[in-house]
């Protein structure tokens, strides 16, 4: 039969433990309820090679921010039961984001980006970052959608499709603005990705922009 002492000491180390959870859950109450800012940034696609005739070809990327709902916003804290707490926001413009992004990918492959009368025109309909609360962790799960058109520089239209994507960040134990951020950056780079590797767009691109004179 354990002694007193011993006895003691296990219940120190019980109450110990409690605190420890207590102090744990009011400090992730307390960030639930702060408001975060993310920067975010794009990572460019490592196999991106020069393209063919993309010296002569002069494009310029615009992309119109048409989300419907959360564009103050790019997601939100929740706590461990599910419900929102505090917003997450971009300290940049969304919209400018996303165009920066296409506008990299397509100088990385040689093209005269902001050259020309031919336009790549995107309207971003979703950026938002969505918590997925589990038992003992979570994901942080992205969506990004927009339309693009490529035109030609009489106007027609040469490429239009939606391009969307899912990004994620597994496994999380808080839902925070640096996992949201994770996600979004993952799920755009899917979603540019996708874009770069339809044929069919880069196909639009080379013959909407023709007639750029090289660089010497």
């Amino acid at each position: 039969m354990p002694d007193s002492a011993a006895l003691e000491g296990w219940s120190m180390i019980g109450l110990l433990r409690v605190a420890v959870v207590l102090v744990l859950g009011l400090s992730v109450s307390a960030c639930a309820l702060s408001e975060d800012t993310v920067s975010l940034q794009y990572q460019p696609m490592q196999n991106a090679t020069e393209i063919p005739g993309a010296k002569q070809t002069g494009i310029v990327v615009s992309v119109v921010d048409a989300r419907a709902e959360n564009r103050d916003r790019v997601s939100v804290k929740k706590n461990g039961y599910g419900m929102e707490m505090a917003a997450i926001r971009s300290d940049r413009d969304v919209a400018g984001f996303v165009k920066e992004a296409i506008e990299s990918e397509l100088k990385a492959r040689g093209f005269r980006v902001g050259e020309g009368p031919a336009q790549a025109k995107a309207d971003l309909l979703k950026f938002y970052n969505d918590f997925k609360i589990g038992f003992f962790s979570g994901d942080a799960v992205a969506e990004v959608a927009f339309n693009i058109q490529v035109a030609g520089s009489n106007g027609a239209i040469l490429y239009s499709k939606p391009i969307s994507s899912s990004g994620k960040a597994a496994d999380i134990l808080l839902a925070s603005g640096s996992n949201a951020k994770e996600a979004l950056e993952n799920g755009l780079r899917t979603a540019i990705a996708n874009l770069m590797n339809d044929p069919a767009f880069i196909a639009a691109v080379l013959k909407s922009g023709t007639g750029v004179k090289p660089v010497s």
